[in-house]
């Protein structure tokens, strides 16, 4: 192993400090949201939908109101955006709510889907 002597070269040694490199600070992964959708169907009145809002999500009757009208409308509605879990629950309550006691024609609850809200 050969040893350099800067003197007898004429060159001068220059320190280099290295720093080390930042980690970037990883971004929070956000867990996905989920919309619940409630679907229209001929089988049950707005007083249903309403009621059915008030007891699984705690929305006040305007609210309710708005709801089943946009679901009359548009043939669908938003009520509820959440985790995957919390939506997926909301979704079976819904689905398990029973039929519309106002209507004899009913024999079972309003139809519920989950959908990915992109927005994310």
């Amino acid at each position: 192993m050969s040893h350099f002597n800067l003197a007898e070269t004429n060159q001068t040694a220059t320190a280099v400090m290295v720093r080390p490199k930042n980690k970037r600070k990883k971004k929070p992964k956000y867990e996905p949201k989920y919309h619940v959708i409630l679907w229209n169907d001929e089988v049950h009145t707005f007083e249903y939908v309403v009621h059915m809002l008030q007891i699984l999500f705690g929305y006040p009757p305007e609210r309710g109101w708005q709801l089943a009208r946009e679901v009359d409308s548009y043939g669908k509605a938003i009520v509820f955006t959440s985790s995957l879990d919390r939506a997926e629950i909301k979704r079976d309550q819904i689905l398990s709510f029973g039929p519309d006691p106002l209507l004899f024609e009913s024999n079972g609850p309003l139809i519920a889907t989950l959908e990915k809200n992109i927005e994310n």
